[in-house]
């Protein structure tokens, strides 16, 4: 299977620098989703002190010609941070934001779809609507192989797959448990996870913030030489109180 360059690295060397006291600064790292609709990105500055809400989080920008977000005449994207999670891999008292992304006129990108959602939840939250989302994904090499599967040809039959247990039934266990652990970490409301009828398919259950996960996932994966292919699949709405 082919491996990632970052895999090659040697994280000891990295760890040593992670340990370095910050001096009462903070890395906050900003998370928006790209033109693409599926891809995310992320870029990191420095405050003077740790944000205790959201509100304390300055607004930022960014080059959207680069994110096949705007065109190079008129780039200058806006990211405007909604939702602070605990940093899982700088830890406290880092965090991650995620931003909703707004052009030049301070109009939503075509891919901020949480803008028009939101409104949507507002007006219904006496309600309380519940919802649960299932992101199915699947473990793939940096080849696009799925993770474990021979070179050439298929793994065994669909059957004892599906909530297995045992390292020939599931493939990447550890970098499915270091996702879960990191999404708690972080305050990323997640339900559980289990492994899906195909080898290296993951299905995990949310009731948060999804892109927040699913870029947590990827992170995840920059030490091992596997990637996942995120899909989110709505399911049933659990209630409605």
């Amino acid at each position: 299977m082919s491996v990632s360059h970052s895999s090659r690295l040697n994280k000891l060397v990295r760890e040593q620098y992670m340990r370095l006291p910050q001096g009462g600064l903070v890395q906050v790292t900003y998370v928006w989703i790209d033109g693409s609709g599926e891809g995310v990105r992320c870029k990191s500055r420095t405050l003077d002190k740790e944000p205790k809400s959201i509100e304390d989080v300055p607004e930022w920008n960014f080059d959207g010609s680069s994110t096949a977000q705007a065109e190079g005449s008129n780039s200058d994207m806006f990211l405007v941070p909604v939702c602070m999670f605990r940093d899982p891999f700088c830890l406290d008292p880092n965090k991650l934001v995620l931003c909703e992304v707004l052009k030049y006129n301070r109009k939503p990108a075509e891919t901020n779809l949480r803008h028009t959602c939101k409104k949507v939840m507002d007006l219904v939250k006496d309600s309380h609507p519940w919802f649960g989302m299932e992101q199915e994904y699947t473990l793939l090499g940096v080849n696009g192989h799925p993770y474990g599967w021979p070179d050439n040809g298929f793994p065994g039959p669909q059957g004892p797959y599906y909530c297995g247990v045992g390292a020939d039934k599931v493939y990447g266990r550890d970098i499915v448990e270091s996702h879960y652990k990191a999404c708690l970490y972080a305050g990323v409301k997640i339900c559980g996870t289990n492994a899906e009828v195909m080898p290296s398919q993951v299905g995990a259950r949310r009731s948060g913030p999804c892109w927040q996960g699913a870029e947590a996932g990827h992170y995840n994966c920059n030490e091992p030489a596997a990637c996942p292919d995120m899909i989110s699949i709505p399911s049933a709405a659990l209630s409605t109180l």
